[in-house]
């Protein structure tokens, strides 16, 4: 019965938000308010029904109801609790759910905390997030129905993927979804503002907190997974450019894009089409992952399905949605007449280079994406595209998306001059330079760790110079702290985000010196790897939840000192038959020492070793990123309705 009850709910949803569309756009077209105002009620309506088939969904996993066919496709009577519940979501039709509802939710929030949007304009959002919302709904009820029984009864499911039961996947999609959904808002403001003609600064104003926060869960989602990836997979990597995490990637950008260029739309009302289409592209690069792993064209670690009909089904709504969305900005985008002028050497032109080259690598990064399956598709070829092309065409833009990443914070409004910015920032400069100039010296002429040295030190010295600059450090010792402590939070996240970014690239840098080694070790047998001593001291039989396991123990040594004590494990799972490799990691913060067991043969095992400089900074960049988000987001200003007149003298650095 309680699976009856979510496929009911999921239908009634669909119904609610066809109504919602259709009072939205004409209530707002003919400005008729009650038609306006039931918008809210039917946002929280489709919240409420959405949310109960969820729960119906998490229902079935956790008692293990076998007559629903995606608990015995995805679940067995012997997983942990936890992975009950994230098996909800680890499969394609409980993911698509887990969409609709993260969407449901923004379209709650914009309903519940959206009572300064104009009427019109709220109105027209709310319609745009349910006509999204009807697309996914008639999806799921079409092509992926989570609710499907099977009868008669199986004895037990098949079990979750090995792979997939892990604390950081139950975590992952939750947080990747918040940020592509969060985009769908942003589109939802660009179609609205289309279809009204006008975009000012309360626009920007209202688009930032929304875009803000995709971004911010999207980078805890991409940093989530590289993890995982980092230590279940057992590859001693953090990104394999794998078609899927450019899938991720790609919304990632062009959400950095918009973020930026919203800015320059509240300050000074220019970018303004600029800004609509980068809000239509983040949300369509979100549609494109979301095709991409759905629609069985990639081939991944990642993908969820296998299936034609779903493929052509979500290339229907990419096209209906993303191409609608572009037609729309055509035919409207001339009413968009920029107001704000500003010179080219200012901040305003620092963010437009900022965009430029972060919309250059996402071409580059969509590109080597998708020719592999073009050229398969019409030219009958298996082409690959790995590493070597993405690294190679994406660092000459990288290089001075960075420098201008450090430049652009403390450059005036308007029009800036040269020599004032570089005072601010030469000591900046000195430490990226002495951090290329040591990395040099100390690694042999390595060259992309080094850059990658310098370009890490700039962006968090030049944060540090932000904020000293702002807060008068050194020219007005004695008020620095009263003015620190005035300074808004969005000053201290912006700052906080790039010195984040700072952080990781150094660890990008340090892994570029990673070493590794493959041994076959008896055991009291040993291999020294980075000068340390690695010495297998016994395999043993572990028994878990749902596997069993061959434990290795290796003994960590620097002389006679012990260092750290590793334990990989070789994971076998029964249901399913499957075999999974658990890296051992210890950390010293500023390296990972990383071993891998492999296959048992001769009275030993073979090892694979990894040494991994700053290798963890990678993540915690990636933390402070997303807190540097956070942290703007708490900010007042990003809560109010509209900026505040300007002054005549508007143009003075803020």
């Amino acid at each position: 019965m309680i699976p009856e009850l979510g496929h009911f709910a999921l239908a009634l949803a669909l119904a609610l938000s066809l109504a919602q569309v259709g009072l939205g756009l004409w209530g707002a077209q003919r400005a008729e308010a009650r038609l306006m105002a039931a918008t809210g009620p039917l946002a929280a309506g489709i919240l409420i029904a959405v949310g109960a088939a969820f729960a119906c969904l998490v229902w079935a996993y956790v008692a293990n109801d076998t007559t629903v066919a995606n608990v015995v496709q995805n679940s067995h009577s012997a997983k942990p609790l936890l992975y009950k519940i994230s098996g909800t979501w680890g499969n394609h039709e409980g993911s698509m759910v887990l969409w609709v509802l993260i969407l449901a939710l923004c379209g709650g929030a914009v309903a519940g905390f959206g009572g300064n949007l104009p009427s019109a304009l709220q109105a027209r959002v709310l319609a745009v997030l349910a006509l999204i919302a009807a697309g996914f709904l008639g999806f799921i009820l079409a092509t992926s129905n989570p609710f499907d029984r099977v009868w008669p009864p199986a004895p037990d499911g098949q079990g979750l993927n090995p792979v997939l039961q892990d604390p950081g996947l139950a975590f992952h999609p939750p947080l990747l979804y918040l940020g592509y959904v969060g985009f769908a808002v942003t589109y939802a403001f660009a179609v609205a503002a289309l279809i009204e003609g006008r975009v000012d600064a309360a626009w920007g104003r209202w688009v930032r907190p929304w875009a803000l926060a995709a971004w911010s869960f999207l980078t805890l989602g991409i940093a989530l997974g590289s993890w995982w990836a980092y230590y279940e997979l057992g590859w001693g990597g953090y990104w394999f450019w794998d078609p899927v995490e450019n899938a991720s990637l790609l919304p990632w950008l062009a959400g950095c894009a918009l973020l930026h260029s919203a800015v320059v739309v509240e300050k000074r009302e220019a970018l303004k089409t600029w800004t609509v289409f980068l809000a239509l592209l983040a949300f369509g690069m979100s549609l494109l992952g979301t095709f991409l792993v759905r629609s069985g064209v990639l081939t991944s670690v990642h993908a969820f399905a296998n299936d034609p009909a779903r493929g052509i089904f979500i290339l229907g709504l990419l096209a209906a949605f993303i191409g609608g969305g572009f037609l729309l900005f055509a035919w409207r985008a001339a009413a968009l007449t920029p107001t704000g002028i500003f010179a080219p050497l200012s901040r305003e032109g620092a963010l437009v280079l900022n965009n430029l080259l972060l919309c250059s690598i996402a071409a580059v990064v969509l590109a080597g994406t998708l020719y592999p399956m073009f050229a398969d598709l019409i030219l009958k070829e298996k082409i690959s595209v790995g590493p070597p092309f993405f690294d190679t065409a994406t660092l000459p833009l990288a290089v001075p998306l960075i420098g201008a990443m450090g430049l652009g914070p403390v450059m005036p409004w308007k029009r800036a001059r040269f020599w004032p910015v570089l005072q601010r920032l030469w000591w900046a400069a000195l430490a990226g330079l002495a951090g290329f100039l040591a990395c040099l010296a100390l690694e042999g002429q390595r060259l992309g760790p080094a850059l990658g040295a310098c370009a890490g030190l700039w962006l968090i010295a030049a944060a540090l110079a932000d904020l000293a600059d702002r807060t008068a450090l050194f020219s007005r010792p004695r008020a620095a702290w009263s003015r620190a402590r005035g300074l808004p939070r969005a000053a201290w996240g912006g700052a906080l985000a790039h010195a984040g970014l700072g952080v990781t690239i150094l660890g990008l840098a340090g892994m570029g010196l990673a070493t590794d080694r493959l041994a076959l070790l008896k055991p009291g047998e040993s291999v020294v790897l980075a000068g340390l001593d690695y010495r297998l001291t016994g395999i043993t039989t572990v028994q878990g939840p749902n596997w069993t396991a061959r434990r290795a123990r290796v003994e960590v040594r620097d002389g006679d000192r012990l260092v750290a004590v590793l334990e990989p494990d070789k994971r076998s799972f029964p249901v399913g038959r499957m075999t999974t490799s658990e890296a051992a990691i210890h950390t010293t913060g500023l390296a990972d020492l990383y071993a891998v067991l492999g296959e048992e043969r001769e009275g030993g095992a073979v090892l694979r070793l990894h040494h991994n400089p700053l290798a963890p900074w990678i993540w915690i960049g990636g933390a402070i990123m997303a807190l540097g988000g956070g942290l703007s987001l708490s900010d007042r200003r990003m809560r109010v309705s509209a900026p505040a007149a300007r002054a005549a003298g508007a143009g003075a650095r803020a």
